[in-house]
């Protein structure tokens, strides 16, 4: 099965998989596992490989009289097809089930009084034809038995006869992924009273009004084991933001860290100028412009609607930000580079208003490299040892991994190429850390010290630019800035321990060498 795994990713990119052999063979152990990872994980057998990995088997099943109890509630509405299979694998777990098929449905109150409610039962709304895997009842006990969650959920798969695929390896608790994506319906135990159920009973999606009723009650627990095998599942939802009335909105500072390419600053301040947002105060941080062309722009600019700040010296990102953010007017502070490119008017306002809500911290937008392709969609923590970029290099009309890459939602960091933050949050947790991170990992840094304050992360996708990555400074190839890359990178290790971290919002199964959401082989 390996090798036939390899022979799908030799035959879809024979040029990169030999790539990542040549990188291998000149022992750059990163890029080649990351070209690997990702080569091998699109492959349409890796999951077939996955299942014959020994992490793959799941805990031994208990008894029929084990407790807590678990009763399964069968929707059979759709049809009996795959019935006996779905009933025989919960009586393999030991877990009670109830039919609840048109003819029952007017009998609820039935159902209700069939369950002895005394005894604390959790209920598992699932479809006919679906399975679960053995030891789920182990599985879900377990959880039970350290939590004050009324809703546990678990990962689950695709069943197409006797064959598994497409498996879906969850984040943890997602609120915000929530709204546009139930991940959670269908392949989950939750709490409910004997009330609750007669009412919902017969209405036409009882399953998941029991499970937004168990949200509502506090942060469900996640189980990362596949333990439910289903014949179809709710599909992502990419919404358009609601219709933002920009005058409502308090006003935000635009800080643009600049030096020469004055191509680049035009553009940028072409696009700030036809931003649709009441007001708007722009400083420019000029870092050592010796360009006459820049030089003469940066002169000629309005006074009235922008200030230049001159901040002299080595290029510290970090430095530069603080020293504006501590001279803004605005409530909110947006940091932006000077080479970004505005698509549409509204994408300020879009993140103005995700960054004002009590739980929401850093604000980050979905960035295209010119040719289209996504250059961020939220960073992974832990991702090559460091972090990286969710879903790059993707196109955003591609599905990739269950539509993530076009889905609001909160993540563990966001980048600071476009990012809307409180001024007083940032502020609150010292802002960007100019002493560890002047350049690299500043943005990561600062959304783990607002997340540690309750002030969670937020990737908005509707809030789409362009991003010209590095073009103004180039890649750090020389052996000055590799050495400080070099130190920017183990103060990331030190400080939040990213080479042994697992995301929340990603996996243990997904392989942490690619930004695809690839499996782990």
């Amino acid at each position: 099965m390996t090798l036939a795994v390899h022979s799908d990713a030799f035959c879809s990119s024979p040029r990169a998989y030999l790539e990542a052999l040549w990188w291998r063979l000149r022992r750059k152990r990163l890029r080649s596992r990351s070209q690997f990872a990702r080569l091998l994980g699109h492959s349409r057998r890796a999951y077939d490989l996955w299942l014959l990995q020994e992490h793959a088997t799941p805990p031994t099943g208990e008894g029929s009289e084990a407790m807590p109890l678990i009763i399964a509630l069968v929707d059979g509405r759709a049809g009996q097809r795959g019935l006996q299979e779905t009933l025989s694998s919960l009586a393999a777990n030991g877990i009670a089930a109830l039919l609840l098929d048109e003819n029952h449905l007017s009998a609820a109150a039935e159902v209700v009084r069939q369950i002895d409610w005394t005894k604390g039962p959790w209920l598992m709304p699932i479809a006919a034809g679906d399975r679960i895997a053995p030891g789920t009842a182990a599985a879900y006990r377990t959880a039970i038995s350290g939590t004050e969650a009324h809703l546990i959920y678990a990962d689950d798969d695709l069943l197409d006869k006797d064959r598994r695929f497409a498996p879906h390896f969850k984040p943890d608790w997602n609120s915000e992924l929530f709204r546009h994506f139930d991940y959670l319906s269908g392949a989950c135990i939750l709490r409910a009273t004997g009330e609750e159920l007669a009412a919902l009973a017969s209405t036409e999606d009882w399953g998941r009004e029991l499970v937004l009723r168990a949200v509502a009650k506090g942060a469900p627990l996640h189980i990362r084991k596949v333990l439910h095998h289903r014949r179809k599942r709710p599909k992502p939802e990419a919404t358009a933001a609601a219709p933002v009335q920009a005058r409502d909105l308090p006003p935000v500072t635009v800080i643009v860290p600049t030096r020469n390419r004055v191509d680049l600053l035009q553009t940028c301040l072409w696009g700030l100028a036809a931003t649709d947002y009441p007001d708007i105060e722009v400083i420019i941080v000029d870092n050592d412009s010796d360009d006459p062309a820049t030089l003469d722009f940066l002169s000629q600019l309005d006074p009235g609607r922008y200030r230049v700040l001159r901040h002299a010296g080595p290029f510290n990102y970090s430095a530069i930000n603080n020293r504006a953010a501590a001279e803004a007017r605005g409530q909110l502070l947006c940091l932006l580079n000077n080479d970004i490119e505005v698509m549409e008017p509204n994408w300020l306002a879009i993140m103005a208003v995700q960054a004002l809500r009590d739980d929401v911290g850093a604000v980050g937008a979905r960035l295209l490299y010119p040719d289209g392709r996504i250059q961020h969609a939220g960073v992974v923590i832990g991702m090559g040892g460091a972090a990286g970029h969710a879903h790059r290099f993707l196109h955003p009309k591609e599905e990739g991994y269950f539509q993530r890459h076009s889905l609001p939602q909160f993540a563990s960091a966001v980048t600071a190429a476009c990012l809307v933050v409180m001024r007083d949050r940032f502020l609150a947790v010292g802002g960007l850390d100019d002493r560890n991170f002047s350049v690299a990992f500043n943005d990561v840094d600062l959304c783990l010290r607002l997340n540690q304050r309750g002030w969670q992360s937020l990737y908005e996708p509707r809030a789409t630019l362009i991003h010209h990555e590095s073009v103004s400074r180039g890649f750090d190839r020389d052996p000055i800035g590799a050495a400080r890359f070099a130190g920017e990178l183990a103060a990331l290790q030190q400080l939040w321990s990213t080479e042994g971290t697992i995301d929340p919002f990603h996996h243990p199964e997904l392989s942490r060498a690619s930004e695809h959401f690839v499996i782990r082989l």
